[in-house]
């Protein structure tokens, strides 16, 4: 049977490869090469070496100020998803009547798209900030806070049933034998439950790092950038280099290369940190 498998390897993945290549490896290179480039068109570019690349850290480009912007919202973002969707997980594994329905309550949001999002938090906000004679828009700080509310409620709920699968895979007797030596429920959460999940923690900090950093449509919709663009992250200022301005489709395309590149080396290096505490059960 293996020997078969081996034969025939090539003619069943064949045609996988074939739609990967076309859909991800032969774009992707294309979008690489573009971005050294000069284009209205794909078939319309004229190579001009590392232009585009220094255009896109000029001061006007917005591109530097956008990295700030997201880099912040980024790490205070996985820090509270992070944080309150173990505690929820913690409080959800308790024997309690009702988890359930409380877990099916939290995962909801996650559920709803995020340019719905973005304009119902919109006018909830500012609902309030009315009262102040003030809007979002009216402040970065409000814009700030508020994508991080709504990166929260959207997010917490699907971090909180993957924590949940690690904290019910701790083996009881882990925590018994805890209990037995004297430790404190504090010590036995730092000491037993913390280290068995890190797989969880790495699964956890990898999706919201990555969704963090990479948020355009809750942005566009919410602030759109404003005021002016103080709120702007990195998705949405590409996205208005390269179909906003005329003569700047290579610009964008490089700003897309460079944060392709930032993405996967702070992903990986995340991924190395955390699953280098992963502890084998």
């Amino acid at each position: 049977m293996e020997k078969t498998l081996k034969r025939y390897f090539m003619i069943f993945t064949l045609p996988t490869v074939i739609a990967f290549a076309f859909a991800f490896i032969i774009p992707f290179a294309q979008g690489v090469y573009l971005s050294f480039c000069k284009f209205t068109t794909v078939d319309n570019a004229t190579f001009v070496g590392l232009a585009n690349y220094k255009t896109a850290f000029e001061s006007g480009q917005g591109f530097t100020s956008a990295l700030g912007f997201t880099a912040a919202f980024t790490i205070i973002s996985v820090l509270t998803i992070n944080l309150l969707a173990f505690t929820i997980a913690l409080l959800l594994t308790r024997k309690v009547a009702g988890t359930n329905v409380f877990r099916t309550i939290f995962f909801m949001p996650n559920l709803i798209g995020g340019i719905v999002l973005g304009y119902t938090w919109q006018q909830m906000i500012n609902a309030i900030l009315y009262r102040y004679e003030t809007t979002i828009v009216s402040n970065a700080k409000f814009g700030f806070w508020g994508l991080v509310l709504l990166m929260n409620w959207q997010m917490i709920g699907y971090m909180m049933i993957i924590y949940i699968a690690g904290l019910q895979n701790v083996p009881t007797e882990l925590i018994e034998a805890a209990k037995i030596d004297g430790a404190t429920p504090w010590q036995t959460l730092i000491k037993v439950k913390v280290p068995m999940v890190m797989s969880s923690i790495t699964i956890c900090m990898f999706l919201t790092l990555s969704n963090s950093f990479k948020l355009f449509d809750q942005n566009k919709a919410l602030t759109d950038g404003a005021p002016m663009k103080r709120t702007q992250m990195l998705a949405l200022n590409i996205y208005e280099t390269f179909y906003g301005r005329t003569g700047y489709e290579g610009v964008g395309q490089a700003k897309a290369v460079l944060f392709f590149v930032i993405v996967v080396v702070i992903a990986l290096a995340q991924l190395s940190f955390t699953r280098s505490k992963e502890v084998e059960q």
